[in-house]
């Protein structure tokens, strides 16, 4: 029976880390759409999103597409690949890559 709340814990514990990461993309969004509607280059946003979170900058991926110039619209795509981390559960788990998009006006 402990073997198996065991396991429950851990994967309750590996779920939470997902969603914390999950969160952590949803603010580096809105942090390299920010940066981007004031600069509105993939290099700014790419910057901003490094510098505003812990997250892996090597599993993390930016793209900006869209308007270059004042007034126009510009997508902001924030990608990050988890990596389940928790023992024994982990390896039940995939990696998974968490997806975000924002649209910003450019100013």
């Amino acid at each position: 029976m402990l073997p198996l709340i065991m396991a429950v814990i851990l994967v309750l514990v590996q779920v939470g880390l997902l969603v914390r990461d999950h969160i952590l993309v949803v603010h580096v969004t809105r942090e390299a759409a920010r940066a981007a509607a004031i600069t509105p280059t993939t290099e700014a946003a790419t910057a901003a999103a490094i510098n505003a979170t812990d997250l892996d900058a090597n599993r993390l991926t930016v793209t900006t597409s869209g308007g270059q110039f004042t007034g126009q619209h510009l997508k902001v795509l924030v990608s990050y690949k988890t990596k389940p981390t928790m023992p024994i559960v982990g390896h039940l788990f995939p990696d998974i890559t968490i997806t975000e998009a924002l649209t910003v006006r450019v100013e």
